[in-house]
């Protein structure tokens, strides 16, 4: 099923608490993502950026309000439901990659594959090495982390989030320990998968990346004030 409105956010409110004192991260947040977009989260640093993101993959969740994606309000999903349905509806590419040091890049892109337990061994091998084509890395197969570039660490990360074909790809600050060639060849990429099909939500302190974007989403002191 196909949903016009993809991502709905809804009166979301998020408090943090420490011993006594309160920090209010999100007030009121409302927001719809449809189908297909891309778009790009700015602000200042300590705005709500990364709440909002957290709160829209699951990994943290709202004092207040609600989080529907795809028709699912996944605010009120239990743990581990939650947790398979964001290894099948989305893909996450961090700022600072979170490569496994240990494994080569086919097997970084096998992981989400191999959580989900999705197909047999040899058809998650056979997807990993296509998603590692797609970003150019098709020659860096038994490459480790330490033996790639940063801008080639980043591209594991893509080709990782879209192991399990997510209908979502979410990157928080994706570029921000890249230079700007390599930069604008990430987002080339982001621009591709988003011509695929793929909806591409991400937050930046790149004013170009911004730039590049279909629509801006702008937030200061919690809260959406533009976009």
């Amino acid at each position: 099923m196909r949903f016009l409105t993809l991502i709905e956010l809804r009166d979301l409110d998020k408090v943090y608490k420490t011993g006594k004192l309160e920090y209010q991260a999100l007030k009121k947040v409302n927001l719809n993502i449809e189908e297909g977009e891309l778009a790009a989260i700015v602000g200042p640093s300590g705005c709500g950026k990364s709440t909002m993101l957290n709160m829209i993959t699951g990994i943290d969740r709202p004092t207040a309000g609600s989080v529907t994606i795809g028709g699912e309000r996944i605010d009120s999903m239990k743990e581990d439901r939650l947790a398979a349905w964001r290894g099948k509806n989305i893909g996450i590419v961090f700022q600072f990659f979170q490569l496994f040091p240990t494994l080569t890049a086919h097997e970084n892109a096998m992981l989400p594959m191999d959580f989900a337990k999705k197909g047999k061994v040899k058809e998650r091998a056979e997807i990993a090495k296509k998603n590692l084509e797609l970003v150019g890395l098709g020659d860096k197969l038994t490459n480790l982390p330490s033996e790639l570039s940063g801008g080639e660490q980043q591209r594991v990360a893509i080709a990782r989030s879209l192991a399990n074909d997510p209908m979502i790809i979410i990157g928080d600050e994706p570029t921000g320990n890249l230079d700007s060639k390599t930069e604008g060849r990430m987002f080339d990429l982001l621009k591709k998968l988003n011509g695929q099909g793929k909806t591409i939500l991400y937050v930046t302190h790149s004013k170009e990346l911004a730039k590049k974007a279909k629509r801006n989403i702008k937030m200061l002191d919690g809260e959406i004030v533009e976009g």
